[in-house]
């Protein structure tokens, strides 16, 4: 037995050992730890304007998620609105673009306006970025319907 091959399979001379025993089973409801949980490695993200306070200050706010999404849901509104008002015609595309302008404006006035736990997913980047973003593309929008008939 001592000198049976590690690859031996069942079917290899010698005395069988009973019943293989079953692996422990695995447990899937243990989640990995999320960032926030880890233990940070500078006291950067102790401040109190920091992402990880940000993040706290959310979590314990349970309204805060909920009145996250009223800002997009209002942009995503304004520009759906515009888009179909732009589709019914070629008479039609100027106003329809001007709305859609318009709902970008008021997406970088709401970024810019609102603390970071209501801009929801009006939020990707840092606060100046996605103003400036929502800026440039808004004004981009209405100076083209401006040029539209």
């Amino acid at each position: 037995m001592a000198n049976r091959p590690a690859n031996a399979g069942a079917h290899s001379a010698g005395p069988q050992q009973g019943p293989a025993a079953a692996p422990p089973p695995v447990h899937h409801q243990d989640f990995p730890p999320s960032r926030s949980s880890r233990p940070s490695r500078s006291n950067r993200s102790s401040r109190p304007g920091s992402r990880q306070a940000q993040r706290a200050a959310s979590a314990a706010n349970p309204a805060a998620p909920g009145l996250a999404w009223v800002p997009y849901l209002i942009v995503l509104a304004g520009t759906v609105a515009g888009l179909l008002y732009a589709s019914q015609g070629s008479g039609h595309a100027g106003r329809g673009a001007g709305v859609v302008g318009g709902a970008l404006l008021v997406a970088a006035a709401a970024r810019l306006l609102l603390p970071p736990r209501y801009a929801g997913l009006l939020s990707s980047r840092g606060k100046a970025l996605d103003v400036a973003a929502f800026a440039v593309l808004g004004a981009a929008v209405l100076a083209l319907a401006v040029s539209l008939p």
